[in-house]
């Protein structure tokens, strides 16, 4: 009997960015009707890989053969035509349209030459309803008014809404929670079933064993190994990605608490319904909730960029009611939220511009630059954060969404905060620049900093926190240490109901 040619097939693929390699001879096949996970850490050649295949870059070499056919992908038009559908990491919403707009952009249903409205929004809502997506919300909404995570699921919908041949999906569950992970699987399943190709690309290590049928790992650009998902153990997996071994995979730092740092009472605002808690020097209180629930809303007023409505919040005892971030940064209170590259950085400028932006007060007078000073403390972020980058005048762009992160951290650390406030710290983050991440947060705990830690990832935030606060539907519902409580208890409580454990997080294949 002959064998079946690959859906989907990558013969030596090479692509150099001036003097630099990024992809150095990628062999790569997908079958039709499978789950094809691809890892790598940032910087390994993923995203340019993809990026061929969506048409975005072309190859400097090699070959790529669909349905055993030699073809050729000079832009996204060709890619369309061969059923080839990309969802980026990054999103490609057009924020001032509504979601039903974005879902069906280019392919809007018209009557008598006129956009039919009515009828782009039932196919939107019936497109809604049948992936399990009902988190989207109103597909009248425009989608500027969404959360990231809102926004992430119109990509889904909108890249779903047509038949593929090929589906790649770029960390599609990064601000997603458990229940919409759970109904993405499950689509999924359905479009392999039915024997669409799935390229798969997650740093969440313990999907992939759940989801994919094979995994091949990139480092360096070059393709290190393809095996069988069931075959393959997490630490070969991570010692194949970053050459070394990661010993704990979320590493809690030493519980030494201190006196209270931040004391929260009855608190309101937008979103955020009466919430009470205390956070003490040394120590990291973990957020755990549903996307919804209303933890980046609680952040957005102890920044100061939301305005409190009732009740009190204390910082070291004293009164504290932020009217701006600036308010919140001179009270001791950073934070770093969950868009990095809308709001905590400015992604159209440098390294060091971002560095030294938070301290413009202290190197500039009037039209005066002081250098020299400028310099400092750009020099003692990149050394105290280990930012790696060519040089201060190097685009922010052009580096990894690791070292961005860390960037995002370390503008602050001038002066280091009392309390600090991380809105999904590792979104986006490849498993060794998140092993990266968890050092620096030991550090910061080592030297007494009071940490706020909100995150999607449920093992992340059970297993850095040394106690774990329950959040739902804008309150903290319960509050516990991180040991003492289990995720089969953490979901049930999320979810309000009975819930089945984890394995609800990452149902079987």
């Amino acid at each position: 009997m002959a064998e079946v040619a690959p859906l989907l097939e990558l013969r030596g693929i090479r692509k150099h960015f001036g003097g630099v390699a990024a992809l150095g001879g990628v062999d790569f096949d997908l079958r039709g009707g499978e789950i094809h996970a691809l890892l790598g850490e940032n910087g390994a050649g993923k995203s340019t890989l993809i990026k061929i295949l969506g048409g975005i870059h072309a190859p400097d070499a090699g070959e790529i053969h669909v349905g055993g056919e030699r073809v050729a992908i000079s832009d996204v038009a060709d890619a369309d035509r061969l059923g080839i559908r990309l969802i980026h990491q990054e999103l490609s919403l057009a924020p001032n349209l509504s979601v039903a707009e974005n879902i069906f952009l280019g392919r809007e249903p018209v009557r008598f030459g006129l956009l039919d409205r009515r009828r782009l929004f039932a196919n939107a809502e019936a497109l809604r309803d049948e992936l399990g997506l009902a988190e989207i919300g109103d597909v009248r909404a425009r989608v500027g008014t969404l959360s990231v995570a809102q926004q992430q699921l119109v990509e889904i919908a909108r890249a779903l809404s047509v038949k593929a041949r090929v589906l790649i999906l770029d960390e599609p569950t990064a601000s997603l929670s458990a229940g919409e992970t759970v109904a993405l699987f499950t689509k999924l399943r359905g479009l392999r079933a039915a024997g669409t190709g799935i390229i798969y690309i997650s740093h969440r290590l313990e999907e992939l064993a759940q989801l994919a049928n094979r995994i091949t790992v990139l480092r360096d650009g070059r393709s290190v190994g393809t095996q069988d998902a069931a075959r393959l153990d997490l630490r070969e997996l991570i010692r194949w990605m970053v050459g070394r071994e990661l010993k704990d995979h979320y590493p809690r730092p030493p519980h030494r608490p201190r006196e209270v740092a931040l004391a929260v009472r009855d608190l309101r605002g937008p979103g955020v319904n009466g919430v009470s808690f205390e956070l003490r020097y040394g120590e990291i209180l973990g957020l755990a909730g549903l996307v919804g629930a209303g933890r980046t809303e609680l952040a957005r007023v102890l920044f100061g960029i939301e305005r409190m409505s009732g009740g009190e919040a204390l910082v070291d005892g004293r009164a504290f009611a932020p009217r701006s971030p600036s308010d919140a940064l001179a009270a001791g209170v950073a934070l770093v939220p969950e868009d990095r590259k809308r709001q905590g950085l400015v992604m159209t400028n440098t390294v060091g511009y971002n560095l030294a932006l938070p301290w413009t007060r202290e190197w500039l007078r009037g039209p005066l630059v002081n250098r020299a000073r400028r310099g400092e403390i750009i020099a003692s972020a990149i050394r105290g954060f280990a930012i790696k980058t060519a040089g201060p005048a190097q685009p922010v762009t052009a580096l990894s969404g690791g070292n961005q992160q860390k960037i995002v951290v370390a503008k602050w650390m001038e002066r280091p905060p009392k309390v600090l406030i991380l809105d999904e710290p590792t979104r986006g983050v490849d498993v060794g620049a998140r092993d990266e991440m968890f050092a620096l947060l030991h550090g910061l705990i080592e030297r007494g900093m009071a940490i706020l830690l909100i995150s999607s990832d449920l093992p992340e935030v059970m297993g850095l926190s040394h106690r774990l606060a329950l959040y739902r539907g804008g309150r903290i519902v319960r509050q516990s240490a991180s040991a003492d409580i289990s995720p089969e208890e953490v979901m049930a409580v999320l979810t309000a109901s009975a819930a089945d454990g984890v394995s609800e997080t990452f149902p079987q294949k």
